[in-house]
């Protein structure tokens, strides 16, 4: 029997389909389709931020620290002890890093406010009748932008909001601890639990791709806490040298600020020559300008290559545009947490088409590794 041809307006869709023009549609509807999923992800998620937050901490903390688990295991620590002990080592020095900030603040703080008067009028003379003369509408005008920018996006407006509230800043530590210590303990068996809900097909993949993320956030991680500590040495012994009041404090803050890539630690070292300015004058603060340029320079041009140029590879245009997303969307949490995220979302990229560096391990090296061998007999 001879086949029934098409009716006429079956062809006329079909080739209304099926030219340039209509299989462009199709896949702009899909690119829709898949854009508007996540977005509505991503709105849920900025929904919770007091959960997302501490996950992914933990989980950047997790891959740093699980070599000392490793490390520890391979001397012939019991395994739970290795990871108890890790835990309790980041912990403290975490607590001893903000008591030794306060206790430092608290201990300088009268010197510091009576230098911090005599300097704001000073500074409000010169503003005033210097050369370029700066009324104070327009003093107050750049004070306002400048609070603008870093209260910006959906997680700075709650925050402003309650979001930094005592007890919500508690909740979420102490939760980051407790994820933590289970991402270190049980990592493995956590992501096995999270690639059942894959096709079987996707799994080796899947698993392989959270193998190199766990490696890149590790290598990311420990890169850049030597860049950060080698930029706050370098300004803090500056500040020391140069006797600006709460030289430690600064170079804490400097320490921190590098973890924002490219402009975290020039920002804090900003802050650095603003309090030399105010308590030591233009010529000392001229002075702290030209240590954290230095700083600065270090950092880029030998540091971050020779540290981190194999682990993140990502081009500098990237982590820019990363970071004013982040930046937009979760304020100062976001610009800390862009590059990771996104040195992950590349690493996961990579593997699933094929283009991961045969260099890059092939076997667990992050906490989704760090229960793999038994526990030693005898």
């Amino acid at each position: 029997m001879s086949e029934t041809p098409a009716p006429p307006a079956r062809k006329k869709l079909t080739a209304l389909w099926s030219d340039t023009l209509g299989r462009a549609s199709i896949r702009s509807v899909q690119a829709l389709t898949v854009g508007a999923l996540l977005w509505a992800v991503v709105w849920i998620l900025l929904r919770i931020p007091l959960v997302v937050i501490p996950v992914i901490i933990a989980t950047i903390l997790a891959c740093a620290i699980v070599p000392l688990v490793r490390w520890l295991y391979a001397h012939g620590w019991p395994r739970a002890l290795a990871v108890l002990a890790s835990f309790v080592a980041i912990l403290v020095v975490f607590g001893g890093i903000i008591t030794g900030i306060v206790f430092l603040i608290r201990a300088q703080a009268h010197e510091l406010a009576d230098r911090f008067t005599s300097g704001l009028e000073q500074l409000h003379a010169f503003l005033n009748n210097g050369p370029a003369r700066i009324s104070d509408e327009q003093i107050t005008q750049a004070r306002d932008s400048i609070q603008r920018f870093f209260t910006s996006g959906s997680i700075g407006a709650e925050a402003l909001t309650g979001a930094r509230t005592a007890g919500e800043i508690l909740t979420a530590l102490i939760l980051m601890a407790v994820i933590l210590f289970f991402f270190l303990k049980d990592g493995r068996q956590i992501l096995e639990f999270v690639l059942w809900f894959m096709p079987p097909a996707h799994r080796d993949k899947a698993r392989l791709a959270a193998d190199r993320s766990a490696h890149v956030l590790g290598g990311y991680v420990r890169g850049t806490v030597l860049v950060a500590a080698a930029d706050a040495v370098i300004v803090g012994t500056g500040l020391a040298v140069l006797h600006v009041p709460l030289a430690l404090p600064l170079a804490v803050f400097v320490f921190i600020g590098g973890f924002i890539p490219i402009l975290g630690a020039t920002l804090a070292g900003f802050l650095a020559v603003g309090i030399a300015l105010i308590s030591n004058g233009p010529v000392v603060a001229l002075i702290v300008l030209i240590v954290v340029l230095a700083a600065n320079q270090i950092e880029h041009h030998l540091l971050q290559p020779l540290l981190m140029g194999r682990v993140l590879s990502i081009h500098g245009l990237a982590i820019i545009l990363a970071l004013a997303s982040g930046t937009i969307l979760a304020g100062i949490i976001g610009a800390l947490l862009a590059v990771p995220v996104t040195a992950v979302a590349w690493s996961i990229i990579k593997t699933f088409t094929g283009r991961g560096a045969p260099s890059e391990p092939a076997e667990p090296t992050g906490p989704v590794g760090a229960d793999l061998r038994p526990e030693p007999e005898g």
